[in-house]
């Protein structure tokens, strides 16, 4: 393939224009020969060597065996006409061209571990930005959402399990693409790790279409000067979620029973706490534990009392227990030998 301009194009570029490969970043060469970037992908992909110099546009080496093979088949070729004129020549060539197909799409797989890895480094996620910002992955096609732009990830970073999925910032739910081009795309090729990394580096973003949320809304994090929450701008916290973000099916004005057949029994699923700030999982240690020194010893007892702690949310959570405790009066502890004795 050729560009206008009469230069070769390079097999990154060919790949990443390819359709159904719009969601692909171009791996830079640099990023590629530096073999720390590569390590343990050799022991993933078949023909690795072979693979790596399609990818990099490097001409393969001929060894001396291949040299004297091809030596020997000329030899054959002019000795023997039991073959008949190019019959050995024809083996060879259709066994060189089953050998391309193989190294293709391992030079495919291999590019696409390769992109995991580079759309989490500096330049690489820099790049997948500017795609975000002109929409090059779409939007969320929740209505409650406003249109918010989604990023490409994948459910498992073991190539073969999933397809890429669409991660939406505002309600936190992935999609499947609407177009289906994008459904052979294995989603090992973009990981778990790019969609919450993106969402770290870019806290600026403002992820729905109706702009940034009014300080009146925002709770106690307003007081902040930046409005940060667990290193994320307090609006784009599930900007999609919560109170009056909620759909709720009523039936001639009456809202729908949560215990009935069709009611909204996944309907926590959307919820969010009309205080985010106390998701501020910092600032809520800071509050509670600022006092305490880091003794050993006041450090073990933080954490003898986490056990009960549990029981007691454990106990909150689960009706039965509750019930077992209130007729035994107090609840149980379990002790180092597994008999219950009572606290």
């Amino acid at each position: 393939m050729s560009t206008s301009s009469g230069t070769p194009e390079s097999w990154i570029s060919s790949f990443c224009s390819l359709l159904g490969h719009e969601y692909f970043a171009e791996v830079s060469e640099d990023f590629i020969e530096d073999d720390f970037n590569l390590t343990g992908l050799q022991n993933q992909v078949a023909m690795y060597k072979e693979a790596l110099e399609m990818i990099l546009d490097v001409e393969p080496e001929e060894d001396e065996d291949d040299e004297e093979e091809e030596e020997e088949d000329e030899e054959d070729i002019s000795g023997d006409v039991r073959d008949g004129p190019g019959g050995r020549e024809r083996r060879h060539h259709s066994r060189v061209a089953s050998d391309l197909s193989v190294i293709e799409s391992s030079a495919e797989m291999l590019y696409g571990l390769i992109h995991q890895r580079f759309i989490c480094s500096r330049a690489g996620i820099q790049q997948m930005s500017e795609k975000y910002e002109l929409g090059h992955f779409g939007v969320c096609p929740r209505t409650n959402c406003n249109q918010t732009r989604t990023l490409p990830v994948g459910l498992s970073d073991i190539p073969g399990e999933d397809t890429v999925k669409l991660f939406c910032p505002s309600c936190l739910d992935v999609y499947v693409p609407p177009n289906s081009r994008f459904q052979t795309v294995d989603g090992a090729f973009f990981g778990r790790t790019f969609g919450a990394l993106f969402l770290l580096t870019f806290p600026e973003y403002d992820l729905s279409r109706s702009g940034a949320e009014t300080t009146a809304n925002l709770g106690r994090a307003a007081a902040d000067e930046h409005g940060m929450i667990n290193g994320m701008y307090a609006r784009n916290i599930a900007p999609g979620l919560g109170r009056g973000k909620i759909y709720e099916p009523r039936i001639y004005g009456f809202r729908v029973s949560e215990v009935a057949r069709s009611g909204p029994r996944m309907q926590w699923l959307r919820e969010k706490p009309d205080d985010v700030a106390i998701l501020d999982e910092a600032s809520n240690f800071a509050e509670e534990h600022g006092a305490e020194s880091d003794d050993d010893d006041e450090s073990m007892n933080m954490n003898s009392g986490r056990p009960a702690a549990r029981r007691r949310l454990a106990a909150a959570n689960n009706p039965a227990l509750r019930q077992r405790q209130g007729q035994n009066g107090s609840p149980m502890n379990v002790d180092a030998n597994g008999a219950e004795s009572e606290l």
